[in-house]
């Protein structure tokens, strides 16, 4: 809010600024609060069908220009005693820890502790790296080749509940085979975010958790913010994931293992604080800010949909920053548009819950930018028109997507994900249940298939994919 100085009551230019204010936005300002209001209700009807009163549930803000639209909580923080949640509360956060561990990286780089440039074994130079060079900046953009340490066979049933230093933790994965060479490729590695924690260690002569308290957590006022593990946080809230007879305590997870790839814990006020200081240049300088937020660019020249410890991507055709996840018992996501400077947080203590806080945050986002998604509709489509769309579409050389129609209903599965049905509304246009996701199948004049545009998460860009007319078995389906 711009602020002038006070002149007095009394005085005639005073009263003469008051009444022309008066007379020129009493209208205006009332209509605003009248939208603020409406949308604030659109918003609470919509969390409180996809939320129950009676089972883990999310609290929820958004803001817009600075000012709370929304905020609110909905279901129970503890089952076993019957607390309802409060937006106060303290959740995991999950990967959204990543973007605090990206910007601690940048920040120490504007002290001239490190460049994202430098080799990892300038700070950790036991590290193997298979006789590749592996700058920061690959740890950072998801693009080092590191396997994921956790996607290694069996360690998130038993591995991940014992507790390690940082140095064991790194153990776990540091022999394993790199999946391609540094910046040839973009790969999801929680390993490349526990290195970067280590960087931070080594380049501050602090611990992760303690660099994080005094240059971020303190300065920014974040007071709700803490780095996990078995301390009593005031207002902590429970996680639920799915059983075999319905929902159970979280599976257990010693905190020690994300580490700085998800070990933080928040609230949504505090995440929003965070993304005003953030997006609004109150922690990092705007070279830094511009480095974490661009996409990476690949060797071959081609570009990623990721910068540093956040996705970019659009949203009702604006450029949109997210990053979400799970994690044992929690289910989060964070969105910031800069037009409107639009922030959205979703935190969820109930893995098992459909629709995901993606969903759920990215259609209050854009109800708040004041253009929601619409409501797609089933329609019957003849099991003929679904068959001639069978086949196999080929994203790239590592990726495919299947089509598969069994029973009337038709089922794609990417490369060796599970298979989901999709739902037609119309002859080529499809739907996922809970989901913003969809796909439309072009045809050729023959009525033949010739790609697939895949619009993930709402995106209004497509993944394309060509149909390569391969013979399709239902085993996707086994």
């Amino acid at each position: 809010m711009y602020r002038h100085r006070h002149r007095g009551p009394g005085h005639p230019v005073s009263l003469c600024v008051a009444l022309i204010v008066a007379l020129l936005w009493v209208t205006p300002v009332s209509a605003v609060e009248e939208v603020d209001e409406d949308l604030a209700r659109q918003i609470e009807t919509f969390l409180a069908g996809v939320y129950s009163d009676e089972a883990p549930g999310a609290a929820v803000i958004a803001v817009r220009e600075g000012e709370v639209v929304f905020r609110g909580a909905f279901g129970v923080a503890n089952l076993e005693l019957g607390v309802p949640l409060e937006p106060e509360m303290v959740f995991r956060l999950g990967p959204i820890t990543k973007q605090f561990t990206a910007a601690a990286i940048l920040l120490l780089e504007e002290d001239g502790k490190l460049a994202v440039t430098d080799s990892i074994n300038d700070y950790l130079p036991d590290y193997p790296t298979n006789g590749h060079t592996i700058t920061i900046e690959h740890l950072l953009s998801h693009t080092s080749g590191i396997f994921s340490y956790t996607s290694i066979p069996g360690y998130m049933e038993t591995t991940v509940r014992h507790d390690m230093s940082v140095e064991e933790l790194i153990e776990q994965f540091k022999d394993q085979p790199m999946q391609f060479s540094p910046g040839e490729r973009w790969s999801y590695s929680n390993s490349g975010y526990i290195l970067l924690g280590a960087i931070i260690e080594k380049a501050s002569g602090m611990s992760y958790p303690e660099f994080l308290e005094k240059r971020l957590f303190e300065p920014l006022d974040l007071q709700q913010t803490y780095y996990g593990g078995p301390q009593i946080v005031p207002n902590r809230v429970t996680g639920y994931d799915e059983g075999a007879d319905g929902l159970r305590n979280a599976y257990p997870l010693s905190m020690t293992q994300p580490y700085a790839a998800g070990s933080l814990l928040s609230t949504v006020d505090d995440l929003a604080r965070w993304s005003a200081a953030l997006f609004g240049g109150r922690l990092l300088n705007p070279a830094s800010l511009e480095k974490m937020t661009r996409r990476f660019v690949l060797n071959d020249g081609s570009s990623t949909s990721h910068g540093y410890g956040l996705a970019l991507t659009n949203l009702r055709g604006l450029p949109a920053l997210t990053h979400g996840g799970g994690i044992f018992g929690f289910q989060t996501l964070g969105v910031y548009i800069p037009e409107g400077e639009v922030y959205v947080a979703v935190l969820s203590n109930n893995t098992a819950h459909e629709p995901d806080p993606s969903y759920v945050g990215l259609k209050i986002a854009a109800m708040v930018l004041g253009d929601p998604f619409a409501d797609r509709k089933a329609i019957a489509v003849e099991p003929t028109d679904l068959e001639r769309l069978q086949g196999v579409y080929r994203i790239d050389a590592g990726n495919v997507r299947t089509v598969l129609v069994k029973d009337g209903r038709l089922f794609t599965q990417r490369t060796e994900g599970d298979p989901l049905e999709a739902t037609p509304h119309s002859t080529t246009g499809f739907f996922y249940k809970n989901s913003l996701t969809r796909f439309e199948v072009i045809l050729d004049d023959q009525g033949h298939p010739t790609q697939m545009h895949m619009f993930h998460n709402g995106a209004d860009d497509p993944e394309v994919a060509d149909y390569v007319g391969l013979t399709v078995t239902e085993s996707i389906l086994e």
